[in-house]
């Protein structure tokens, strides 16, 4: 018979993020031969229904607040949590993003219901879905099943294929009345450090420094071949403390986890700190003049040399590359 599956998106800076339709993917596998409802929730998010719809919500319910234009915990959690109850779903889909991260569980307590966090794959579908998720900072997997009460996990980033885009693929779309109450954090003003036009959360190429770029100029270098790849940039703990970059780049145990297709290392130890931020990466190339780094351990591909040859010499090709495509 199917379940119903609530998928939530998640908009940023004015655009839907990529998560969300990886999200809605795992919820069609979730809900099997049920229903599939995306929910938005923003100050005016009618633009981005039909995106839902395309990429295989069954249908969508909007949420508009005023009070959803940025990200508040109390907000978005009073609000979801009205969606919740006006659907009574069987199921709960989230990205594990910031907001994921933070809202997930203050839901599951309200439904008194478990939570699997960080999932990485789903096998099967429905009451026989088995969930995959990286414990002890990514050196082992484990695989956890729900047998009573709402099923609820969420989905980290670039691990779950989206389904592909339909644009013949329609449903209804409808609108929820919800209110918002006593909130004790009201944001102002956003101010923010630009890191790049590429999210690292959602980046298929992420390129990262560590303190073996010596200084912040030794970044551009890992800049410019970026831009060339359409990638992200990202760094170590060690090259964000030392003051090369700032500390929204960084990618590890204390900083963001990342699973991009291609994960190039560049003056990077491989700290075991680093590593449980992107080992899961699908390729790993690292770039280190020193052959007995521990990164070397965990890549796919190795260049020993020094990344200030090494990485200009790569963009150099690549922009023969480019020029002859």
């Amino acid at each position: 018979m199917g379940k119903k599956v609530l998928a939530l998106g998640e908009i940023r800076d004015g655009e839907l993020r990529n998560v969300t339709f990886e999200t809605i993917a795992a919820a069609k596998q979730v809900a099997g031969d049920g229903e599939v409802v995306g929910v938005l929730l923003g100050e005016d998010v009618s633009e981005f229904s039909n995106e839902l719809l395309y990429y295989g919500a069954d249908r969508v319910v909007k949420a508009e607040h005023y009070n959803l234009g940025n990200y508040v915990t109390d907000a978005f959690t009073q609000v979801f949590s009205q969606v919740v109850e006006a659907e009574e779903p069987e199921a709960i889909v989230m990205p594990h993003t910031s907001p994921g991260k933070d809202m997930a569980p203050r839901i599951a307590e309200k439904l008194k219901c478990g939570l699997i966090s960080d999932v990485v794959d789903i096998e099967g579908s429905e009451e026989d879905a088995t969930f995959t998720r990286p414990i002890y900072s990514g050196k082992a997997f484990e695989k956890k099943t729900v047998t009573a009460g709402t099923l609820f996990v969420t989905i980290r980033p670039n691990n779950i294929p989206a389904l592909e885009k339909d644009e013949g693929h329609t449903g209804d779309v409808s609108s929820i009345e919800v209110e918002v109450n006593d909130l004790r954090t009201v944001i102002k003003e956003v101010v923010k450090k630009t890191s790049g036009t590429v999210d690292l959360a959602e980046a298929k190429v992420i390129i990262a420094g560590g303190r073996g770029v010596k200084s912040a100029e030794g970044f551009k270098p890992l800049e410019e071949l970026a831009d060339l790849l359409g990638a992200a940039v990202g760094a170590s703990r060690g090259a964000c403390d030392a003051e090369y970059c700032d500390y929204s780049l960084q990618i590890g145990q204390t900083g963001k986890v990342v699973t991009p297709d291609l994960y190039i290392a560049v003056g990077l130890s491989g700290a075991i700190q680093h590593l449980a931020g992107m080992s899961n990466s699908k390729v790993i190339v690292a770039i280190n003049k020193d052959p007995e780094a521990p990164i070397f351990d965990v890549a796919d591909y190795g260049i020993v040399g020094d990344l200030f040859d090494v990485v200009p010499a790569l963009t150099e090709e690549l922009k023969k590359v480019t020029a002859e495509a």
